[in-house]
């Protein structure tokens, strides 16, 4: 018993070098959304954060500070949404010659 717990510590061991092989992985790839066609643009991590904000001049001589700010949050959310997303297709592929954390742990109730 006490050999399978060490293996299934060395497994969680693993998995969080992993992890964090993952996060460096994640931070490097991004996405993009817009709102108002293209007059505001966000870039996101798929780490979750904001790399970039573009709002193009038009936009700031004729827009009034509420309609950018409605840009600005439709397209930082749907830069956030497509980062959680690319995120978790990531984790998925990492997680699919591993196996489950479940599974992993199962054993140590």
């Amino acid at each position: 018993m006490a050999k399978n717990v060490l293996k299934q510590m060395g497994q969680v061991n693993n998995m969080r070098k992993d992890m964090k092989q993952m996060q460096k992985e994640l931070a490097k790839k991004t996405v993009e959304a817009s709102a108002g066609n293209g007059l505001v643009k966000a870039v996101a991590k798929a780490d979750m954060t904001i790399e970039s904000i573009t709002i193009d001049p038009k936009l700031l001589n004729e827009a009034s500070a509420e309609k950018l700010n409605r840009f600005l949050v439709v397209a930082i959310n749907g830069a956030l949404k497509s980062a959680q997303k690319k995120a978790s297709q990531e984790m998925t592929k990492m997680a699919g010659g591993v196996g489950g954390l479940a599974d992993m742990l199962g054993g140590m109730k």
